[in-house]
């Protein structure tokens, strides 16, 4: 099994910490949190070896997974990615587009891969549609969340939209070539509520909005396509998929059958797939382990990880335009 260590034991860092101690692929060697109350705590608690220095514990391991604040995401990945050690670094993978254009250069020079936790690509609503969604020419998302001061220091679209965008430019195989947005900044000194309206090459439009402020919690993407309209709820992990096709000549007494203003008749039908529950985050730290021992290319790539941070730099750019 491949020796995983985990930088940052706060809220998220102790979910990586408890999933890499449940897996079978990965073997948790420890972690390092440069709060030394929290690491005796943590230490404490569950029994996870604690390391003195991130050195030592880069050292110590075959793959870093980076929890930490994102501000530190360059610094640590940079220290991993010079020692030899595969880098799995929580969203957004850097703090800017340049941070993370010299972590993908790092990475190819000294050969070691990378993935970024974009935990929705692992949803299993998501992952039960992904083949289905083909071509999608106009998607509308809602990430609405209650207000928690944890993450408030960046904008919502960094902490929030940045899941949405990522999953938009998983489907959309066309460049971005117009973004038009809007924040407001409510409670917090940067945006708690945005929109942004993405424009593709291929007549694409992406419709997303984020909020923090929100009375109740919301993640949903719905997806409209030629005969197909594809709703994925990533909160209450469900999907809904709506087909059309050629109405048959005679329909049956139960089928749905609509016809538009030139004659023409569809029916309609629903073709919903199954839902594999499964748990996210231990799925994209499986997913790591199986790309480095087959050699494989991660599903959630540093790349991807730059292009969804690059997107959401030109959504929050766009405000004041």
């Amino acid at each position: 099994m491949l020796k995983i260590g985990v930088l940052g034991a706060g809220h998220l860092g102790k979910i990586h910490l408890k999933l890499a101690n449940q897996s079978e692929k990965l073997d948790l060697v420890g972690f390092y949190d440069p709060n030394q109350e929290n690491a005796e705590k943590v230490e404490k608690d569950f029994g996870y070896k604690a390391f003195a220095t991130i050195e030592e514990l880069i050292e110590a391991v075959d793959v870093v997974d980076i929890v930490t604040p994102t501000l530190s995401h360059y610094e640590c990945a940079k220290k991993a990615i010079i020692a030899g050690k595969h880098i799995f670094l929580e969203k957004p993978i850097a703090n800017s587009v340049q941070e993370a254009e010299e972590i993908i250069a790092l990475a190819k020079k000294h050969n070691v891969k990378g993935q970024v936790g974009h935990v929705e690509r692992f949803n299993p609503a998501f992952k039960a549609v992904k083949n289905i969604i083909q071509n999608p020419m106009f998607i509308e998302t809602h990430r609405l969340a209650e207000f928690n001061p944890r993450g408030t220091d960046v904008p919502v679209v960094l902490d929030l939209m940045i899941h949405d965008i990522d999953a938009i430019l998983s489907v959309v195989q066309s460049e971005v070539k117009e973004i038009h947005s809007s924040g407001v900044a409510v409670i917090s000194e940067s945006p708690d509520i945005a929109n942004a309206r993405l424009v593709f090459e291929n007549g694409c439009v992406a419709n997303i909005t984020s909020s923090r402020i929100s009375l109740k919690n919301m993640r949903k993407s719905r997806f409209f396509q030629k005969d197909a309209y594809i709703s994925v709820d990533y909160l209450e992990k469900n999907c809904e998929v709506v087909k059309m096709k050629d109405a048959p000549e005679v329909p049956g007494e139960w089928d749905m059958v609509l016809q538009n203003a030139e004659g023409v008749k569809k029916q309609i039908y629903f073709d919903n797939p199954d839902v594999k529950q499964n748990n996210a985050i231990l799925d994209e730290l499986e997913s790591f382990a199986d790309a480095i021992n087959n050699d494989t290319i991660p599903l959630v790539t540093l790349e991807d990880g730059t292009n969804a941070l690059r997107i959401a730099y030109q959504i929050i750019d766009s405000f004041n335009k």
